[in-house]
Protein backbone atom coordinates (compact mmCIF):
# COMPACT_ATOMS: atom_id res chain seq x y z
CA UNK A 1 0.00 0.00 0.00
CA UNK A 2 2.86 2.68 1.31
CA UNK A 3 4.67 1.75 -2.57
CA UNK A 4 0.85 2.33 -4.42
CA UNK A 5 0.42 5.50 -2.32
CA UNK A 6 3.78 7.42 -3.28
CA UNK A 7 2.34 6.87 -7.02
CA UNK A 8 -1.21 9.00 -7.11
CA UNK A 9 -3.07 10.02 -4.52
CA UNK A 10 -6.47 8.11 -4.72
CA UNK A 11 -7.73 4.66 -5.32
CA UNK A 12 -10.94 2.56 -6.32
CA UNK A 13 -11.60 -0.31 -3.54
CA UNK A 14 -12.94 -3.21 -6.54
CA UNK A 15 -11.94 -5.72 -3.85
CA UNK A 16 -14.25 -4.57 -1.62
CA UNK A 17 -17.31 -5.31 -3.69
CA UNK A 18 -16.80 -9.17 -3.52
CA UNK A 19 -15.54 -9.26 0.16
CA UNK A 20 -15.56 -7.13 3.00
CA UNK A 21 -11.91 -6.76 4.25
CA UNK A 22 -10.79 -7.70 7.61
CA UNK A 23 -10.63 -4.72 9.90
CA UNK A 24 -7.02 -5.70 10.41
CA UNK A 25 -6.20 -5.00 6.71
CA UNK A 26 -8.22 -2.02 6.80
CA UNK A 27 -6.12 -0.53 9.57
CA UNK A 28 -2.42 -1.50 7.68
CA UNK A 29 -3.73 0.77 4.63
CA UNK A 30 -4.91 3.80 7.06
CA UNK A 31 -0.84 3.05 8.48
CA UNK A 32 0.57 3.21 4.76
CA UNK A 33 -1.32 6.74 3.85
CA UNK A 34 -1.13 10.12 4.56
CA UNK A 35 -4.94 11.25 5.71
CA UNK A 36 -5.50 13.12 2.61
CA UNK A 37 -5.20 10.15 0.57
CA UNK A 38 -8.61 9.17 -0.87
CA UNK A 39 -10.14 5.90 -1.24
CA UNK A 40 -12.97 5.56 -3.20
CA UNK A 41 -14.46 2.15 -1.61
CA UNK A 42 -17.28 -0.14 -3.25
CA UNK A 43 -20.05 -1.37 -1.09
CA UNK A 44 -19.84 -5.56 -1.27
CA UNK A 45 -22.23 -6.99 -3.81
CA UNK A 46 -24.55 -8.66 -1.46
CA UNK A 47 -26.10 -5.11 0.04
CA UNK A 48 -25.85 -3.91 -4.49
CA UNK A 49 -26.52 -6.93 -6.46
CA UNK A 50 -27.88 -9.62 -4.20
CA UNK A 51 -30.19 -7.49 -2.04
CA UNK A 52 -30.29 -4.86 -4.55
CA UNK A 53 -30.54 -2.35 -1.50
CA UNK A 54 -33.14 -3.89 0.63
CA UNK A 55 -33.22 -5.90 3.77
CA UNK A 56 -29.13 -5.93 3.83
CA UNK A 57 -28.69 -4.25 7.38
CA UNK A 58 -26.50 -6.93 8.43
CA UNK A 59 -23.82 -6.64 5.52
CA UNK A 60 -23.86 -2.97 5.44
CA UNK A 61 -22.95 -2.72 9.26
CA UNK A 62 -20.41 -4.99 8.52
CA UNK A 63 -19.01 -2.86 6.09
CA UNK A 64 -18.73 0.26 7.75
CA UNK A 65 -17.21 -0.92 11.07
CA UNK A 66 -14.74 -2.46 9.05
CA UNK A 67 -13.51 0.89 7.24
CA UNK A 68 -13.97 2.70 10.32
CA UNK A 69 -9.77 3.09 10.73
CA UNK A 70 -9.83 4.84 7.63
CA UNK A 71 -11.04 7.84 9.08
CA UNK A 72 -10.98 10.65 6.59
CA UNK A 73 -9.66 8.79 4.20
CA UNK A 74 -12.69 7.39 3.08
CA UNK A 75 -13.15 9.77 0.38
CA UNK A 76 -16.57 8.63 -0.60
CA UNK A 77 -18.26 5.23 -1.12
CA UNK A 78 -19.44 3.87 -3.54
CA UNK A 79 -22.59 2.13 -4.59
CA UNK A 80 -22.06 0.41 -8.08
CA UNK A 81 -25.57 -0.67 -9.10
CA UNK A 82 -26.30 -3.85 -11.96
CA UNK A 83 -27.31 -2.90 -15.12
CA UNK A 84 -31.24 -4.30 -14.14
CA UNK A 85 -31.43 -1.62 -11.61
CA UNK A 86 -33.54 1.16 -13.76
CA UNK A 87 -35.91 3.93 -12.76
CA UNK A 88 -38.69 1.84 -11.49
CA UNK A 89 -35.88 1.14 -8.75
CA UNK A 90 -34.84 4.78 -7.66
CA UNK A 91 -37.24 4.40 -4.84
CA UNK A 92 -35.59 2.01 -3.51
CA UNK A 93 -32.29 3.55 -3.51
CA UNK A 94 -33.78 6.94 -2.76
CA UNK A 95 -34.30 5.24 0.66
CA UNK A 96 -31.14 3.44 1.11
CA UNK A 97 -29.24 6.53 0.63
CA UNK A 98 -31.74 7.95 3.48
CA UNK A 99 -30.70 5.43 6.08
CA UNK A 100 -27.07 5.26 5.59
CA UNK A 101 -25.01 7.19 7.93
CA UNK A 102 -24.30 11.03 7.48
CA UNK A 103 -20.76 10.38 9.13
CA UNK A 104 -19.76 9.75 4.89
CA UNK A 105 -20.25 10.58 1.63
CA UNK A 106 -21.62 8.47 -1.04
CA UNK A 107 -21.47 8.48 -4.52
CA UNK A 108 -23.81 5.96 -7.23
CA UNK A 109 -22.35 4.46 -10.64
CA UNK A 110 -25.29 3.02 -12.48
CA UNK A 111 -25.38 0.89 -15.67
CA UNK A 112 -29.12 1.69 -16.62
CA UNK A 113 -29.46 3.17 -19.84
CA UNK A 114 -32.18 4.82 -19.61
CA UNK A 115 -30.97 7.10 -16.62
CA UNK A 116 -28.50 8.60 -19.75
CA UNK A 117 -30.85 8.77 -22.66
CA UNK A 118 -34.54 9.23 -20.59
CA UNK A 119 -34.74 12.70 -19.59
CA UNK A 120 -36.90 11.65 -16.81
CA UNK A 121 -34.86 9.32 -15.95
CA UNK A 122 -32.06 11.47 -15.52
CA UNK A 123 -33.93 14.04 -13.34
CA UNK A 124 -35.78 11.09 -11.10
CA UNK A 125 -32.08 10.08 -9.98
CA UNK A 126 -30.36 13.40 -9.67
CA UNK A 127 -33.50 14.27 -7.74
CA UNK A 128 -32.44 10.75 -5.08
CA UNK A 129 -29.03 11.88 -5.39
CA UNK A 130 -28.99 15.79 -4.47
CA UNK A 131 -31.54 15.25 -1.31
CA UNK A 132 -28.84 13.03 0.46
CA UNK A 133 -25.71 15.06 -1.44
CA UNK A 134 -24.62 11.86 -3.21
CA UNK A 135 -22.48 12.02 -6.46
CA UNK A 136 -23.31 10.21 -9.40
CA UNK A 137 -20.16 8.18 -10.83
CA UNK A 138 -19.89 8.20 -14.73
CA UNK A 139 -17.63 5.32 -16.16
CA UNK A 140 -16.49 6.95 -20.00
CA UNK A 141 -16.19 4.00 -22.36
CA UNK A 142 -16.72 5.89 -25.38
CA UNK A 143 -13.33 5.76 -26.29
CA UNK A 144 -12.74 2.28 -25.66
CA UNK A 145 -16.10 1.34 -28.04
CA UNK A 146 -14.53 3.96 -30.83
CA UNK A 147 -13.32 1.17 -32.94
CA UNK A 148 -12.89 -2.85 -32.18
CA UNK A 149 -10.79 -4.86 -29.93
CA UNK A 150 -7.14 -5.42 -30.94
CA UNK A 151 -5.98 -7.50 -28.49
CA UNK A 152 -6.95 -9.97 -26.22
CA UNK A 153 -7.45 -7.55 -22.98
CA UNK A 154 -9.59 -5.19 -25.57
CA UNK A 155 -11.42 -8.20 -26.66
CA UNK A 156 -12.27 -9.03 -23.15
CA UNK A 157 -13.45 -5.97 -21.96
CA UNK A 158 -15.09 -5.43 -25.14
CA UNK A 159 -17.76 -8.17 -23.66
CA UNK A 160 -17.59 -7.07 -20.38
CA UNK A 161 -17.67 -3.28 -19.62
CA UNK A 162 -20.78 -1.12 -20.34
CA UNK A 163 -21.68 1.01 -23.41
CA UNK A 164 -23.26 4.22 -21.58
CA UNK A 165 -23.30 7.57 -22.95
CA UNK A 166 -20.91 10.15 -21.48
CA UNK A 167 -22.23 11.75 -18.85
CA UNK A 168 -20.16 14.89 -17.62
CA UNK A 169 -22.43 16.85 -15.30
CA UNK A 170 -21.45 16.57 -11.55
CA UNK A 171 -23.67 16.88 -8.42
CA UNK A 172 -21.54 18.05 -5.97
CA UNK A 173 -18.03 19.40 -5.35
CA UNK A 174 -16.27 16.13 -5.02
CA UNK A 175 -16.94 14.69 -8.46
CA UNK A 176 -15.43 11.33 -9.41
CA UNK A 177 -15.05 10.05 -13.10
CA UNK A 178 -14.05 6.38 -13.90
CA UNK A 179 -11.81 6.27 -17.57
CA UNK A 180 -11.44 3.59 -19.51
CA UNK A 181 -8.99 4.25 -22.71
CA UNK A 182 -7.14 1.61 -24.69
CA UNK A 183 -4.38 -0.37 -24.90
CA UNK A 184 -2.74 2.31 -26.84
CA UNK A 185 -1.09 4.46 -24.79
CA UNK A 186 -1.66 7.59 -27.35
CA UNK A 187 -5.24 6.24 -28.11
CA UNK A 188 -6.19 6.38 -24.55
CA UNK A 189 -4.44 9.71 -23.98
CA UNK A 190 -6.61 11.49 -27.20
CA UNK A 191 -9.68 9.78 -25.48
CA UNK A 192 -9.46 11.72 -22.12
CA UNK A 193 -8.60 15.20 -23.97
CA UNK A 194 -12.65 15.61 -22.90
CA UNK A 195 -11.51 14.84 -19.17
CA UNK A 196 -8.67 17.03 -19.11
CA UNK A 197 -10.97 19.94 -19.92
CA UNK A 198 -14.07 19.32 -17.82
CA UNK A 199 -11.71 18.52 -14.63
CA UNK A 200 -9.62 21.37 -15.41
CA UNK A 201 -13.14 23.61 -15.01
CA UNK A 202 -13.96 21.89 -11.97
CA UNK A 203 -10.82 22.77 -10.26
CA UNK A 204 -11.26 26.24 -11.50
CA UNK A 205 -14.87 26.51 -10.10
CA UNK A 206 -13.15 25.34 -6.80
CA UNK A 207 -14.48 21.55 -7.18
CA UNK A 208 -11.80 18.34 -5.75
CA UNK A 209 -12.32 15.44 -8.62
CA UNK A 210 -10.70 12.41 -8.64
CA UNK A 211 -10.53 10.56 -11.62
CA UNK A 212 -9.23 7.20 -12.41
CA UNK A 213 -8.20 6.23 -15.07
CA UNK A 214 -7.92 2.15 -16.74
CA UNK A 215 -7.17 0.27 -20.18
CA UNK A 216 -8.17 -2.91 -20.81
CA UNK A 217 -5.33 -4.94 -19.33
CA UNK A 218 -4.58 -1.71 -16.41
CA UNK A 219 -0.68 -2.41 -17.18
CA UNK A 220 0.26 1.11 -17.20
CA UNK A 221 -2.49 2.75 -15.27
CA UNK A 222 -0.27 4.37 -12.76
CA UNK A 223 1.62 5.92 -14.88
CA UNK A 224 -1.48 7.22 -17.19
CA UNK A 225 -2.80 8.58 -14.27
CA UNK A 226 0.18 10.32 -13.46
CA UNK A 227 0.06 11.60 -16.87
CA UNK A 228 -3.42 12.88 -16.76
CA UNK A 229 -2.28 14.39 -13.50
CA UNK A 230 0.74 16.17 -15.34
CA UNK A 231 -1.47 17.60 -18.13
CA UNK A 232 -4.30 18.88 -16.16
CA UNK A 233 -1.65 20.63 -13.88
CA UNK A 234 -0.37 22.16 -16.82
CA UNK A 235 -3.57 24.23 -16.88
CA UNK A 236 -4.26 24.53 -13.58
CA UNK A 237 -0.54 25.19 -11.82
CA UNK A 238 -2.02 25.51 -8.41
CA UNK A 239 -2.73 21.86 -8.02
CA UNK A 240 -0.75 19.67 -5.54
CA UNK A 241 2.06 17.64 -7.40
CA UNK A 242 2.08 13.97 -7.28
CA UNK A 243 4.19 12.55 -4.52
CA UNK A 244 7.44 11.19 -5.61
CA UNK A 245 7.13 7.63 -6.68
CA UNK A 246 8.86 4.79 -4.89
CA UNK A 247 11.45 3.58 -7.53
CA UNK A 248 10.10 0.21 -8.59
CA UNK A 249 7.64 -1.17 -10.85
CA UNK A 250 3.75 0.45 -10.51
CA UNK A 251 2.53 -1.79 -7.73
CA UNK A 252 -1.48 -2.76 -7.57
CA UNK A 253 -3.33 -3.15 -4.82
CA UNK A 254 -7.29 -3.51 -6.05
Amino acid sequence: MRAYASWCNAVEGNTTFYATPARSTVESWAAQTDPDFRFVLKLPKTVTHVARLADAETELREFLTAIEPLGPRAHALWVQLPGSFGPGDVGALAAFLQRLPKSHRYAVEVRHRAFFEDERATRLLERALGQVGAEWIPFDTTAFFTTPPTSDAERDAWMKKPRMPRRSAPLTDRPIIRYLGRDDTERTVEGWRFWVDAVTGWLREGRSPTVFVHTPDNAEALVLARRFHEEVRARTPEVEPLPEPMPAEPPTLF
